[in-house]
């Protein structure tokens, strides 16, 4: 018999925290929930205050069996799940299971999982927290009601079996929306002006840019500006009106909060947000080490804090100055935004003197890049700033200004050790000093040549996974727990595509959005989900009563369904009929909606169960013969461009939307790795269809 039943959500967490109290203390794990709410109907007695009618889930019979017989054997239980409100929800939902009463001090919670602090924390069991179990609830209910009263009408308009999330429909949105500024972006010309000059004393060339007018911005727009510029510029002398020498200082980049770590790791490491959850959990759970046994190597990997202890503080002082010199330590506090909950500490590694290189035999590739990059970026917070020598140099050429910058780094600090990426890397403009000759003032320059180019403004980026998550935490939506699954969900329906990276909408995305946006524009927005957040947070602190919440969006909610009901009770959303003659029954074909997109089908099913599929063409004209460009994918979904008249007459095809006017030299090249990609993935299939048939004959 058991002196202390723990239970945690994990095998992994388990086995790290039984090698920590060891004795007759055991630890089982309760492999995430064990109650939720049932999948066949809603689930929640709307008459009786929006009670929720929890089930056991299917399949966990044998284990909740198995915990409860544990838990009759021991002398006392304690919950550890996971330190959040997912997390005190499962606990809560342990309790009721076992006959814990709800004023048992038997909640114990782990920021990291090292031996001092699951000993400490061991010693310091709190009530379960209701205020954090409701918020939970609450963000449940509201999102089980939602999906359950809005998901039939896109059964009824659009598809069976297709469902609509209060969160994950505003995130498609945010993708549509982008999708429709990239298609209506026109792009606007621009021209920059740089000039070779020379130092007439050391003949050394430099180059300055055009950037004002007597004082003011410059904008060149088209050729006639230029032509006009370099005409007035045909025999200006160059003189050096001003350098300006200076120092500036790059700050480090905080410890990483959920979304930070999510975004690095997609633009550092290539990995999916789900991936880096998943390794970041194995992480925090714990990994057998040489000389340590099951080691948890980072603190708990859900927080929106920057904020790191004063222990941990104290050793990364000790490991800087001990590793790279005490000039290269800076005491620094990071201000945590003001929306944070500030639960948790910010991610960090569990023990400093556990060097990512020294434990790399001990961890899989991609534990190793990630325990890394979370090491690196904490350490790299508490250095000393990099520092730049800066020179600006300012010329004038009769009324036009030119400008010449450098920078060349004088200290690195803590970009010795790391640098933060940016989705969008802006443009510099900089050189190194080395690069300048020594000027003074009214120095005349040498005019070696002129150059200009012509470029074109660009329509905004589509999303990637990291700045989706950025936006999302900007505007306010899902919390740290929920990013994640907020694009599995989305990418799991089809309702948008990953390509190259880059999120992009499908079309049934968009038909689904449309439908949204038109009949619940109220519920499926920034505002009102950034709004429930917001609600949701002061439920958990204690100043909301979560089923008060519900209510008071269920009733003006419940008008709209049934308005939205009524009003579609009698449309029929009409296919589109197409150009396409049925080589069958000689009906127009229609064009159809389906998993993979659009695709043609014959209106006189069942009749007649004429199928093809639907090829897209753009309004642009292909740019070599004027024929009509199509739009094709590759069988990994990659959008390609291809003249109807190839290969008969016509070599046309690209990866990007054509212009007029444009020149092609890689056609073939293109063809190939379309050819490449489409045998890859029948490769893949068939290897995938030869294991499942010997899995069958095994069996």
């Amino acid at each position: 018999m058991a002196d202390k039943l723990i239970i945690v959500e994990s095998p992994a967490k388990a086995n790290t925290i039984k090698k920590f109290l060891g004795g007759s203390t055991k630890v089982v794990a309760s492999m995430g929930h064990v109650r939720d709410l049932p999948k066949s109907k809603l689930g929640i007695n709307i008459e009786n205050n929006f009670e929720p009618e929890y089930i056991n889930i299917r399949g966990k019979a044998s284990l909740i069996n198995s915990l409860k017989k544990d838990a009759k054997e021991a002398k006392k239980v304690y919950l550890a799940t996971d330190p959040d409100r997912e997390g005190e929800a499962i606990a809560w939902h342990l309790a009721y299971l076992l006959g814990i009463p709800n004023d048992d001090v038997c909640r114990v919670t782990f920021n990291e999982i090292t031996k001092e602090t699951v000993k400490n924390s061991m010693k310091k069991p709190r009530k379960i927290d209701i205020d954090l179990v409701d918020a939970q609830q609450a963000r449940r209910v509201l999102d089980r009601i939602v999906g359950y009263k809005i998901s039939p009408v896109l059964w009824k308009k659009v598809k069976r079996g297709l469902s609509a999330g209060r969160v994950q429909s505003v995130a498609v949105k945010l993708i549509v929306d982008r999708e429709e500024e990239i298609e209506n972006f026109i792009p606007e010309e621009y021209w920059n002006i740089t000039a070779i000059l020379s130092d007439k004393k050391t003949k050394t060339k430099f180059e300055s840019r055009l950037v004002g007018k007597e004082d003011k911005k410059i904008e060149l727009h088209s050729k006639e500006e230029v032509d006009q510029v370099l005409k007035d510029l045909d025999k200006e002398k160059y003189i050096v009106r001003d350098i300006t020498i200076g120092e500036k200082k790059k700050n480090p980049a905080p410890p990483f909060t959920t979304s930070t770590m999510q975004q690095e790791a997609s633009r550092k490491l290539g990995f999916s947000i789900k991936k880096t959850m998943s390794v970041a959990q194995g992480l925090y759970e714990g990994v057998k080490i040489p000389d340590r046994g099951t080691t948890g190597l980072i603190t708990y990997m859900r927080t929106d804090s920057t904020r790191i202890s004063e222990e941990a503080r104290k050793l990364a002082k000790e490991h800087i100055e001990k590793t790279y010199g005490e000039n290269y330590y800076e005491n620094r506090y990071f201000k945590t935004k003001s929306d944070a909950q500030d639960a948790h500490e910010a991610i960090r590694p569990s023990y400093v003197d556990i060097n990512p290189d020294d434990i790399k035999d001990s961890l899989t590739p991609d534990q190793y890049k990630l325990y890394k990059l979370i090491y690196n970026r904490f350490i790299a917070s508490q250095m000393a700033a990099a520092i730049y020598d800066t020179i600006v140099v300012d010329i004038d050429a009769g009324k036009y200004n030119f400008k010449t910058t450098g920078q060349s780094i004088k200290f690195k600090g803590f970009m010795l050790l790391y640098v933060e990426t940016q989705d969008e890397e802006k443009e510099s403009h900089d050189v190194g000093i080395a690069s300048i000759p020594y000027l003074e003032k009214k120095d005349e320059l040498k005019k070696e040549e002129l150059n200009t180019k012509q470029s074109f403004t660009e329509p905004p980026a589509r999303y990637t996974e990291a700045s989706l998550v950025k936006m999302l935490e900007e505007k306010g939506i899902g919390r740290p727990s929920t990013y994640a699954p907020i694009i599995t969900t989305i990418l799991a329906r089809n309702y948008i595509e990953k390509i190259q990276k880059q999120l992009v909408p499908t079309e049934l995305g968009k038909v689904v959005n449309k439908l949204l946006i038109e009949n619940f524009k109220d519920i499926i927005n920034v505002e009102f989900t950034a709004k429930m957040e917001e609600e949701f947070d002061k439920i958990a602190v204690g100043k909301e009563e979560w089923k008060k919440v519900i209510k008071e969006f269920y009733d003006p909610f419940e008008v709209i369904i049934e308005k939205v009901e009524k009003e579609l009770e009698h449309v029929k959303l009409e296919d589109e009929v197409s150009d396409v003659k049925c080589e069958k029954c000689g009906r127009m074909m229609v064009i159809k909606m389906g998993r993979y997109g659009k695709f043609l089908a014959c209106p006189g099913y069942p009749e007649c169960r004429n199928a093809k599929p639907y090829v897209e063409v753009i309004d642009e004209p292909c740019p070599k013969c004027g024929g009509k460009v199509q739009i094709r994918k590759t069988k990994k979904r990659r959008t390609y461009y291809i003249c109807e008249n190839n290969p008969e007459t016509c070599d046309y095809i690209s990866w990007n939307k054509p212009k007029q006017g444009e020149s092609f030299n890689e056609n073939n090249k293109i063809i190939e790795e379309i050819e490449e990609e489409n045998k890859t993935k029948t490769r893949r299939k068939s290897k995938a269809r030869t294991k499942t048939k010997a899995k069958k004959k095994s069996k």
